[in-house]
């Protein structure tokens, strides 16, 4: 090291460049409302329950697969297709590696799928701006189009303006219910033929769990690319994974972060048709995935036994947890995920957001009008759940 040029007498060279730092920048970039993830505060003794985290540890053989990895092998660089993980999930799908492709997490996935499926638009158009031809369903800048409901992840808008993309965001039924394609065909309000739809089951933020049969029937009718975001399919009844290898245009994307505790790492994967893998692959960055996240997952796939017994832990606290606070007078959604998302009574939702926090307790509150009436809750530990219900009721008898 050099040591700092101010201590040794020497003037620091003059900053160059245009005047106004924001004109290098892109226009789109600067207007980009980026996303906002849950808050990760430094509270002693907080328990924390705003971002979907796993409150039980990986298994005791992962843990030790990835301390074992720490060695010499950190100066190289890791497989740069995570081709053993492609493999054993490729045998524990019943399918073949040309239809796995792994990630940086699942988000990572999400942003491959943007680029390489949706073409950015062409001009200043603005986004969620649509023109239906008479007695038709085609949108203007389909082929632009990235299409999602609403509320539904957060990311999803986010990922189509950096792109340069429009949105087409289609409300769920006030329930939070998945609309029926019948439905969506005679609102006109979804787009058929959108280059790429986001659908996440069970939905996020509201918990509800989507009935694979009505998945399938949507599939059928599209034209573009439709990616099944199940980030939290493991705490639901059913899943949609087989839609994937029976159309040729859909994606499902699966995590290792919410139901296997490794949110630390950052890994997901993508199952789908060979010649949609082989694009996202083209557009994927180099060694995309660390080598310790790919230790990890293949340490997790050799434990399933574990993982499943916390599922039915967190799926017993939700129910008890749902129950409680039922009594309490929240207005509970049912729930397909790891958390669950209440209206609360007496007072207002970021009232409740902050008598909460005074007593140790995070959760989350989103500001979009379809939601804001209601917070998030992760589902913890027994105990956490017990903490929880103790301080509502000591908030409502105040």
């Amino acid at each position: 090291m050099t040591g700092d040029p101010k201590r040794r007498g020497r003037r620091l060279p003059r900053v160059s460049g245009p005047r106004g730092v924001h004109s290098v920048i892109r226009p789109l970039v600067r207007q980009l409302h980026a996303y906002v993830p849950g808050e990760q505060p430094k509270i002693q003794g907080l328990i924390k329950l705003n971002t979907n985290e796993n409150p039980y540890p990986p298994s005791p053989k992962v843990l030790a697969a990835i301390k074992d990895a720490v060695d010499g092998r950190l100066r190289l660089y890791p497989n740069p297709t995570s081709q053993s993980l492609r493999e054993k999930l490729a045998k524990y799908h019943r399918c073949e590696p040309e239809n796995i492709i792994i990630g940086n997490g699942s988000d990572d996935l999400l942003a491959l799928a943007v680029r390489a499926f949706v073409e950015p638009q062409a001009g200043r158009v603005a986004a969620n701006t649509r023109t239906v031809q008479a007695g038709g369903h085609r949108f203007r800048d389909s082929a632009s189009t990235v299409q999602y409901f609403t509320p539904s992840y957060s990311l999803y808008p986010v990922l189509a303006a950096i792109h340069g993309a429009a949105t087409n965001a289609v409300s769920l039924s006030p329930e939070f219910l998945f609309p029926s394609a019948a439905l969506l065909r005679k609102s006109r309000a979804w787009d058929f033929e959108a280059a790429l739809t986001f659908i996440t089951t069970p939905n996020a933020p509201t918990g509800r769990g989507f009935p694979t049969s009505d998945l399938d029937e949507l599939c059928r009718l599209h034209q573009g690319l439709v990616l099944l975001d199940e980030a939290y399919v493991d705490f639901a009844e059913e899943h949609a994974l087989s839609l994937s290898l029976r159309h040729r245009h859909v994606l499902v994307a699966r995590t290792f972060s919410k139901a296997y505790s490794l949110c630390f790492q950052r890994i997901g994967y993508a199952v789908g048709h060979p010649d949609v893998i082989a694009a996202l692959d083209k557009v994927r960055d180099s060694y995309n995935v660390n080598g310790l996240a790919q230790v990890g997952a293949l340490a997790t796939l050799d434990d399933l036994p574990y993982y499943r017994g916390n599922f039915e832990l967190i799926k017993a606290t939700r129910a008890r947890l749902s129950e409680g606070l039922a009594e309490l007078g929240f207005d509970v959604v049912p729930s397909a995920t790891n958390f669950i998302l209440v209206r609360p009574p007496r007072f207002a939702a970021p009232a409740w957001l902050e008598k909460l926090r005074a007593q140790k307790i995070l959760v989350r509150w989103f500001a979009q009008p379809e939601v804001n009436k209601y917070l998030r809750i992760t589902i913890g530990t027994d105990r956490q759940a017990n903490a929880l219900l103790a301080a509502a009721k000591a908030i409502l008898k105040r």
